[in-house]
């Protein structure tokens, strides 16, 4: 039970790969034994570990839509033109995604009693359901650079992808957005989940962000480390850890440079890569691949981490101790890895400089400059997911005063809500009830079939 009264039910949407969804996993598990009803709408494949946290569980896709549209974000990195984000969500039905996000949703809201929260820029779905039902809205980030670059973002969606969004709205009973900015920094919370020593390392993210600390996305029950790489970790010389991380967004050429660069170093290489199409073949005889690897149990036995900058890995890295060479390209991975660096945490190279030479010399750098201590660790990450917690509660009992406004927002409280709200709240009541009691007849409909 919270200190306020429970929480009748939270809704949280989560996208994209480990690093990404994992977090909100454990988030949810927290909030569950605080008293609270949750579901966490996310991708297919996440099933079991979203049961397996006690917490109801939604697909936004299929195991085979999941593993196309995993496939197709390889492309994103470079692909910032027009026609590639446009045909990236026309391909991925993602349109449609939203659309039945949005039904689900709305059909889960008790008037309040729900709280919605999703990641931020990706879940746009929590800011049209809380206009549609007044039902206040959380976006999460699990790295720095989305907020920073929601600007970008917002200018993506309002000049690329508008039309198919507004399309959306217009079924769910809601006019077009005429005001992207404000609908996009509509959230009535936002929070970060990376500590503030991480956030003051580069580019701030400002008050507008409340940081709660790194989450530990992986630390649940660990599988057994596979007899294999047992052998290589207690070996004379201890090998490198590769990883690219779980998702396919990962330059060409990264797997090729990490091992170049170990055997440059004389290192062996210890590679978890769990798609086939990444792996080199052959692959070299200093090497062992796996397709997956229990990180909280192997990341301290290793001589570095070698990887692509992924939130998960290098928080398991700090959480370990253990140095870290970062090959980062695209997305958060090149700000996460200058941060690091910025702290002597980790030595990084951009793509123009991913050869043998120059991978060996960081490798042997990082190794010269040892192991550290921990940066942070299950208390830490119990602590920040609590504080999360904590956050989502007080949004629900008491919006007007989680603080200042927001720089970015009108004022909350007796000045209002924010444009959209005040567009939800100009609707009849009737038409509110109209539509939402189709929302959730749709939603009924699509789960019978």
């Amino acid at each position: 039970m919270t200190p306020g009264g429970p929480l009748t039910r939270v809704l949280l949407v989560a996208h994209g790969s480990d690093g990404d969804v994992l977090p909100f996993v454990r988030l949810g598990g927290v909030l569950r034994e605080r008293g609270h009803d949750v579901t966490l709408l996310t991708h297919a494949p996440y099933r079991s570990r979203v049961e397996a946290a006690g917490l109801d569980f939604v697909p936004v896709d299929t195991h085979d839509a999941y593993a196309r549209y995993a496939a197709d974000t390889a492309l994103l990195p470079d692909g910032l033109g027009t026609l590639d984000w446009l045909s990236f969500y026309r391909r991925n039905r993602l349109f449609e995604q939203f659309a039945a996000e949005c039904r689900a949703l709305a059909a889960r809201v008790v008037p309040g009693r729900t709280v919605l929260a999703g990641r931020h820029t990706s879940a746009l779905s929590v800011l049209a359901v809380r206009e549609l039902t007044g039902a206040p809205a959380a976006w999460i980030a699990v790295a720095p650079i989305q907020p920073l670059a929601a600007e970008v973002a917002r200018h993506l969606h309002q000049h690329v992808l508008a039309p198919g969004i507004d399309a959306v709205r217009g079924d769910l009973g809601l006019p077009r957005v005429r005001d992207w900015r404000a609908w996009f920094s509509s959230a009535d919370l936002r929070l970060g989940l990376w500590p503030r020593w991480f956030d003051e390392a580069g580019p701030a993210t400002g008050p507008a962000t409340r940081l709660t600390g790194f989450p530990l996305p992986d630390d649940g029950a660990a599988d057994p480390v596979p007899a294999e790489a047992a052998a290589l970790l207690s070996g004379t010389v201890r090998p490198v850890l590769i990883t690219g991380g779980t998702g396919r967004m990962l330059r060409p050429g990264f797997h090729d440079a990490a091992l170049a660069g170990c055997r440059r170093a004389g290192l062996p290489a210890l590679l978890v890569a769990p798609h086939d199409e990444t792996v080199p073949r052959p692959l070299p005889p200093h090497a062992r691949r796996f397709a997956r690897l229990p990180f909280r149990e192997v990341v301290p036995q290793v001589a570095a981490v070698l990887h692509h900058g992924g939130i998960g890995t290098l928080t398991r890295a700090l959480a370990a101790g253990t140095p870290q060479v970062i090959l980062a390209h695209g997305a958060d991975r090149p700000d996460n890895a200058a941060r690091l660096e910025q702290q002597g945490l980790a030595r990084w190279l951009p793509e123009e400089r991913w050869d043998a030479g120059e991978v060996a010399g960081a490798l042997n750098a990082a190794l010269r400059d040892g192991r550290h201590p921990p940066r942070t660790g299950p208390r830490d990450a119990a602590d920040g997911l609590a504080l999360a917690a904590a956050h989502l509660e007080r949004l629900l009992h008491a919006p007007a005063r989680l603080g200042d406004p927001l720089p970015d927002q009108e004022p909350r409280g007796e000045a209002g809500r924010g444009d959209a709200a005040r567009r939800l709240a100009a609707l009849p009541a009737e038409r509110r009830r109209l539509v939402a009691a189709r929302l959730r007849r749709r939603a009924a409909e699509q789960e019978a079939s």
